[in-house]
C-alpha cells in the first residue's frame, strides 16, 4: 500500500494523513469547490477536485471518488467518518474496482447499518438488549398495542437511523400515533427509509461505547470504553475514557460482549459497539458503528495505540501485533467537540469568518482540526471546527487541563461550544461522575451559561483594572 486517498475533508482527513505520512504512505486529498484552499488539501501529497460545494455533488458521490482514485493510481481509500464511511454500496464499489477499502467488508456495514438486522445478528450470542420488538412497525394501532405491552415510556426509532434523526420518546398512549407519524416522516427524509421499531425507553441511561479492532486472521480485541453521555439533540459533545462508573468486572463483561457483536457480523477493522447502561448498571446493546469514531483520540491516549495505523495495517492483511492482555488503561482523556454553534441559542449553527483562530498548546493537550485563521466556515458541512482533547494521570487532572485549554482557545468570528464545554467541566454533576444522557436537559440553560460568562467577564475586568492601577503606581515618579 503506497498511496491512500482520504474520502473526506477537514480534521479527520488531516488526522488520517498524519498517520499515513508517519508510515511512509503517500496521501491524496479530495475536495469540493468550497474546500479548494482548505488545510487538508495543502497537507496532502496530491489533491483532486470532485465537484461542487454541496456534499451531494462531491463528497457523497462514490463514483467520482472511485474515478479520482483510478486517475491517481491509488491503492486504498480511507473514508474517515460521516459521508460515505458507513455506505455499504461505496465499500462494494471499492471492492469491485480492486481498491482496498480501509474498513469492514460491505456485508458487515450493511448488516450493522440496519438496526433491526444488527439485533437479529447478535441475538444468538446472549447479548442483553433493550426490551422491544425486533421488526419494523408501520401500523400506528399495532404500535399502541406494543407500547402498552412494553410499558411507557417507549422509544420509536428509525431502523436505518443515526444522529438522533427519526427518534421519538413517547410518554403516554395518546401520543403514540402522532409521534410515530413524525418519526416515519423524519426517517424517510433523512435516510430514504421509513422503517421504525419500538423499544422500552431507559429513563436515566449512560451512553457507553466499546472500541473494537478485528483483523482478517480471526483476532478481535476491545480497547475498553468511552463515556459519551453528555449530548445535545442525541449527539455527543463531550466524551471521555475511561468511564467513571464501570467496575473492572463490568468493563470486562461489556468488552467481551462487544467482541461477540463484532464476531456476529464477521467484522474486520476498527469499529465501535454502543451500549446503554441503566441506573442499576445493567447494560444493553444499542448499535454498532462500522467506522472510526469522532471520539477515537481519547482511546488512543489511554491505550497508546494509533487506531488509524492499525486500520491501515489490517486493511493490508497484517495481523494485530498484540493481545488483549497487553492492553492496559493508563490515565484519563477527555474530548470536547468544538462546533461552530451558539450554545446561547439552542446550539444553532454559527458560521462566519475566523478572524482569530488560535488553538491551545501544551503538555497533555491535543487539537485535531481542519481550520485556520482567516478561513470562512462553509455552510455546506458539519459545523465541527475541531476536537479538543486533554490527557492527565487522573480524571480530575484531565478535567482541569480541559478548563485551562478552553480558556486558552481563542476563536473570533463564530460562536462555539467552548463555553458549554467549560460549563460541563465545572459542573458538580460531571465532576462527581453522577450524570446521564439528560445532562443538558437537567442542568443546562442558556441563562446559566450567560450568567457564568458575565461573571467571568466581570472578574477579568477587575483583574485588568487592578493590574492597570499597579502599573500606574510604578510609573509615577516620586515628588522632588
Amino acid at each position: 500500500m503506497k498511496k491512500i486517498l482520504i474520502a473526506n475533508r477537514g480534521e479527520i482527513a488531516i488526522r488520517v494523513m498524519k498517520t499515513a505520512h508517519k508510515m511512509g504512505i503517500k496521501t491524496v486529498a479530495v475536495y469540493s469547490e468550497a474546500d479548494r484552499n482548505a488545510p487538508h488539501v495543502r497537507f496532502s501529497d496530491e489533491c483532486i477536485c470532485i465537484g461542487e460545494a454541496p456534499s451531494s455533488k462531491s463528497y457523497l458521490v462514490g463514483e467520482r471518488i472511485i474515478d479520482a482514485a483510478k486517475k491517481l493510481n491509488v491503492d486504498a481509500i480511507h473514508p474517515g467518518y460521516g459521508f460515505l464511511s458507513e455506505n455499504a454500496d461505496f465499500a462494494k464499489l471499492c471492492e469491485k474496482n480492486n481498491i482496498i477499502f480501509i474498513g469492514p467488508k460491505s456485508k458487515s456495514i450493511k448488516m450493522m447499518g440496519d438496526k433491526l438486522a444488527a439485533k437479529d445478528a447478535v441475538k444468538d450470542y446472549n447479548i442483553p438488549m433493550v426490551p422491544g420488538v425486533d421488526r419494523a412497525i408501520s401500523n400506528p394501532k399495532e404500535a399502541v398495542e406494543i407500547a402498552c405491552e412494553i410499558g411507557f415510556p417507549i422509544l420509536i426509532k428509525a431502523a436505518a437511523g443515526g444522529g438522533g434523526k427519526g427518534m421519538r420518546v413517547v410518554e403516554s398512549e395518546k401520543d403514540v400515533e402522532n409521534q410515530m407519524e413524525r418519526a416515519i416522516s423524519e426517517a424517510v427524509s433523512a435516510f430514504g427509509d421509513g422503517a421504525v421499531f419500538i423499544e422500552k425507553y431507559i429513563t436515566s441511561p449512560r451512553h457507553i461505547e466499546i472500541q473494537v479492532l478485528a483483523d482478517s486472521h480471526g483476532k478481535i480485541l476491545h480497547f475498553f470504553e468511552r463515556e459519551c453521555s453528555v449530548q445535545r439533540r442525541h449527539q455527543k459533545v463531550v466524551e471521555e475514557a475511561p468511564s467513571s462508573i464501570l467496575t473492572p468486572e463490568l468493563r470486562e463483561k461489556m468488552g467481551q460482549a462487544a467482541v461477540l457483536v463484532a464476531k456476529s457480523c464477521d467484522y474486520i477493522g476498527a469499529g465501535t459497539v454502543e451500549f446503554l447502561i441503566d441506573s442499576d448498571l445493567n447494560f444493553f446493546f444499542l448499535e454498532m458503528n462500522t467506522r472510526l469514531q469522532v471520539e477515537h483520540p481519547v482511546t488512543e491516549l489511554i491505550t497508546d495505540v494509533d487506531l488509524v495505523e492499525q486500520q491501515i495495517n489490517i486493511a493490508r492483511g497484517e495481523a494485530i501485533p498484540f493481545n488483549q492482555s497487553d492492553l492496559k488503561i493508563n490515565g484519563h482523556a477527555i474530548e470536547l467537540r468544538v462546533y461552530a454553534e451558539d450554545p446561547l441559542n439552542n446550539f444553532l449553527p454559527s458560521v462566519g469568518f475566523l478572524s482569530t483562530y488560535k488553538p491551545p498548546v501544551g503538555k497533555g493537550i491535543r487539537v485535531d482540526d481542519g481550520f485556520e485563521e482567516g478561513m470562512d466556515i462553509p455552510i455546506y458541512y458539519d459545523p465541527m471546527l475541531s476536537k479538543l482533547i486533554t490527557y492527565g494521570k487522573t480524571r480530575d487532572e484531565a478535567i482541569q487541563l480541559m478548563i485551562e485549554a478552553i480558556d486558552n482557545y481563542k476563536i473570533i468570528g463564530a460562536m462555539t461550544t467552548l463555553p458549554f464545554g467549560k460549563f460541563v467541566c465545572e459542573h458538580e454533576a460531571f465532576r462527581s461522575g453522577n450524570f446521564d444522557t439528560h445532562f443538558v436537559k437537567n442542568y443546562y440553560t442558556p441563562e446559566k451559561l450567560q450568567t457564568e460568562i458575565s461573571e467571568e467577564a466581570e472578574l477579568a475586568a477587575l483583574v485588568a483594572l487592578k493590574l492597570y492601577l499597579e502599573d500606574q503606581k510604578k510609573l509615577r515618579l516620586p515628588n522632588n
